[in-house]
């Protein structure tokens, strides 16, 4: 499990760079925001969040896979992940940020999509 990265994943480096090529800037991981975003645009209040579908237990089929091996610290683990998840997002928008949630599935499936939707949400 030591290979598994917190930063510069493959998916966070895919929106990165499409959010830099749209000529928005932001900070990295921001460590006095709750949970560390992932990208921060501070002059906007915005903050995008790229999530993993199994660690954060998306609703897609990468989401949904149970480990067959120690289910049960696993699954513990990941839902810790998800309230964790939901307590951040929620001290971020009492303290008045706007939050976006970019899954893994959704930057493979549809990179068009995917821009549009960053730039709808950075853009208003």
């Amino acid at each position: 499990m030591a290979a598994i990265r917190s930063k510069d994943t493959t998916p966070e480096l895919v929106v990165r760079k499409l959010v830099h090529g749209m000529g928005f800037r932001y900070r990295l991981h921001v460590p006095s925001l709750p949970g560390h975003p992932d990208l921060v645009f501070a002059s906007r209040k915005k903050v995008i969040l790229v999530h993993g579908c199994f660690w954060h237990m998306h609703e897609c089929k990468f989401g949904c896979a149970r480990p067959s091996s120690n289910a049960d610290f696993w699954h513990s683990k990941r839902t810790r992940n998800v309230e964790r998840d939901r307590e951040n997002i929620t001290k971020l928008k009492a303290n008045g940020w706007s939050v976006l949630v970019v899954w893994e599935c959704a930057i493979k499936k549809d990179a068009i999509g995917l821009a549009r939707r960053l730039r709808r949400f950075l853009s208003s």
